[in-house]
């Protein structure tokens, strides 16, 4: 590979339950602190489940102070903003309008559109006995479903926004394949990269289903934890003990760029993104396959992709979502990938600790896999004190392990059975 299209991580932003902005989320994470706690934002108590990984002490004011903004945008396109603003901010360099248009933008966003307090008004305002009230829709609808109120709604209002307020006027996409979405935005900005359709890519994922209906749904589906007296501890991936993951929201975005020109301006360069793979194994909707095929072909094409051999691998940061469906298939996956070698490769998942992201898992999962090569240190999967023996893998139960890593994977898998898998590469790595 030529240095000319070698593409590296130069800027990280992150807004998670575990701190507001990047240094205090990889701080806490190499604490082992959690950020699962009782829920908060509203009162949960009649579920199975009432434990979430929250945002916390979050003020989109210290951000923008743009009431235009703020009325056009949810809770989670807050967090998005947040977060690009800090990646901006770390990588030192942002659209101009001389070079806009080689800016590109890609996100992973989020399973809902729409907040629950828009539904709750909806329903207290034209369907209060049940029924839909079209007269009083058609008569007084412009008071609720307005514009600004309709455009919030869409499916791409936050890369909208995110493009408005930055400036991006290339590249393009915002991707939505459930929990995959912010591992899959990753891929697709790098063919973008490549193709030359842009200089630099703003990249990365949003998303928060910590509402009355998300956490309904999920409780539904049985795959959220009931360790509710204990919710530092629920999340539990590969453990025997483990009954479902914690539902988790935030925000993580990256500036990627060509390696060469992050060098002459002298930018700090966290990671190379490498290349990606990807899958889909529609086995179930909501289950994938315990043989971990789906996720099987998104790794070993992604490893072809970044003309990386299994035995230069030393680091994978887990999809690990805590629930027995998606542990076994991966430990599956990464059994039949590396062979002997499996067991050779440090593992953690890192949602033992921030929860499921959704969409933004993938994104966040990204910069923790860059920072881990940054500075060469493996955040632990907390909680796995007894492992199961059907997932029979190195996984860094014993702490931050400190160790050089040539080469890290982040997986992604999603409800509908789309699989994401990622590759970064330290900077300096040029093979063997």
């Amino acid at each position: 590979m030529t240095h000319s299209n070698k593409f590296v991580i130069t800027g990280i932003g992150i807004v998670s339950p575990l701190g507001n902005d990047t240094q205090s989320t990889w701080k806490n994470l190499l604490l082992g602190k959690s950020g699962i706690s009782q829920l908060q934002s509203f009162d949960a108590s009649e579920f199975p489940t009432h434990i979430a990984a929250e945002v916390k002490q979050f003020n989109i004011k210290e951000y923008l102070p743009d009431h235009k903004f703020l009325r056009q945008s949810t809770n989670f396109v807050r967090f998005a903003f947040a977060a690009a603003t800090q990646a901006f901010a770390d990588a030192g360099i942002r659209p101009t309008d001389q070079n806009a248009e080689r800016w590109g933008c890609v996100v992973g966003s989020g399973m809902m559109t729409a907040e629950f307090d828009y539904w709750q008004r909806f329903q207290q305002r034209f369907a209060e006995d049940g029924s839909v009230n079209t007269r009083l829709m058609d008569n007084s609808a412009r008071d609720f479903l307005n514009v600004r109120e309709f455009a919030k709604t869409l499916s791409n209002s936050g890369l909208s926004l995110l493009l408005q307020q930055f400036n991006i006027r290339g590249y393009t996409n915002s991707v939505h394949t459930a929990c995959a979405s912010g591992g899959q935005a990753l891929g697709l900005a790098l063919q973008a990269l490549r193709r030359g359709d842009a200089d630099r890519m703003l990249v990365g994922g949003f998303d928060s289903m910590i509402n009355p209906i998300g956490v309904a749904s999920f409780c539904l589906l049985g795959a959220l934890s009931t360790y509710n007296d204990t919710p530092e501890t629920a999340s539990r991936p590969f453990d025997l003990t483990r009954n479902g993951f914690v539902l988790g929201e935030g925000a993580a975005f990256l500036i990627v760029e060509n390696y060469q020109r992050a060098q002459q301006r002298g930018a700090t360069i966290y990671a190379e993104l490498a290349g990606e793979g990807n899958s889909l194994s529609a086995y179930r909707i909501t289950d994938s396959h315990p043989s971990g095929d789906g996720a099987i072909q998104a790794l070993q094409s992604a490893l072809q992709d970044a003309n990386v051999e299994p035995q230069h691998v030393d680091y994978i940061n887990a999809h690990g979502t805590s629930t027995k469906m998606n542990d076994l298939s991966e430990s599956n996956a990464i059994q039949a990938v590396f062979g002997s070698r499996a067991k050779s490769i440090a593992v953690s998942s890192t949602k033992s600790q921030t929860g499921h992201l959704i969409a933004a898992a993938g994104s966040i999962e990204a910069a923790f896999s860059a920072l881990a090569i940054y500075h060469s240190k493996i955040p632990a999967t907390r909680n796995l004190t007894t492992p199961d023996p059907e997932c029979d893998l190195d996984f860094v139960r014993e702490g931050v392990r400190d160790r050089a890593i040539r080469v890290a994977l982040s997986d992604s898998f999603g409800f509908g059975g789309s699989n994401s898998c990622v590759v970064f590469k330290h900077p300096e790595w040029q093979g063997e």
